[in-house]
């Protein structure tokens, strides 16, 4: 997998990416548990009209992997100030920016610190709103695995185990993919050689340790104040 890194390193971090195309930008934020190549697919047909830039998020693929504080280095904030300091290295202008998984929670929070840097925003789930609906018995019979991820026991079983790192993948590409998907052993092979070395698995959990699955996020969201409320505060404000 070859591609270009961030000249500036964020907090100790520098991100991989790939860029092609030729047009008005769009970052493309790829999941858990992926890399950049999750869009592998897609990148070729949005290339025909965009510069598409597609980086490996901190803690995935390419990009460094530090053992560091989870919730100072791997929440959604810190993935974005990553982010935001690509789009200023590369003088990118307000970018079209799509994110899903946790590239979507990282989207929002770039959209939030950053509006000016932001031309359109295009999110599949999670999305804001969710709050204690994530508590049902049929949501958390799905969300097992965020807990898990908090334990050291999870990376105790998994990370730098190669072969069970590619059951554990395996198990989500299939279970979460869409009817009719079957992820190629050649790509299962190659997120086996990115999430498989000692501490890369760990790195991609520490999204989870900092709190930000997607459990977490929205059992902490507060609603938005009534519309005639938010007028009246301001006004008088």
């Amino acid at each position: 997998m070859a591609g270009m890194r961030s000249g500036t390193a964020i907090d100790g971090f520098r991100l991989a990416y790939d860029r092609s195309g030729a047009g008005p930008t769009v970052l493309l934020l790829h999941g858990w548990p992926g890399d950049r190549t999750d869009y592998r697919e897609v990148v070729p047909l949005v290339a025909a009209a965009a510069d598409v830039i597609v980086p490996d998020l901190r803690g995935f693929g390419e990009s460094d992997k530090h053992a560091a504080d989870p919730a100072g280095q791997y929440s959604a904030v810190a993935q974005a100030r990553s982010l935001i300091a690509l789009i200023g290295e590369l003088n990118l202008g307000p970018v079209a920016l799509a994110g899903y998984d946790i590239g979507s929670r990282i989207a929002q929070a770039i959209a939030r610190a950053r509006p000016d840097l932001v031309r359109a925003l295009v999110v599949a789930p999670p999305l804001p709103g969710i709050g204690d609906r994530i508590l049902t018995a049929k949501a958390q019979r799905e969300f097992w695995y965020q807990a898990f991820h908090r334990l050291e026991l999870c990376t105790e079983l998994v990370d730098g185990q190669p072969e069970a790192v590619r059951a554990y993948l395996r198990h989500f590409w299939s279970h979460w993919s869409g009817p009719g998907y079957q992820l190629s052993a050649g790509h299962l092979d190659h997120l086996v050689s990115v999430y498989g070395a000692p501490g890369a698995f760990a790195a991609s959990i520490a999204w989870y340790r900092a709190g930000a699955g997607s459990v977490a996020a929205s059992l902490a969201e507060q609603p938005p104040a009534p519309f005639a409320a938010a007028v009246t505060a301001a006004v008088t404000s």
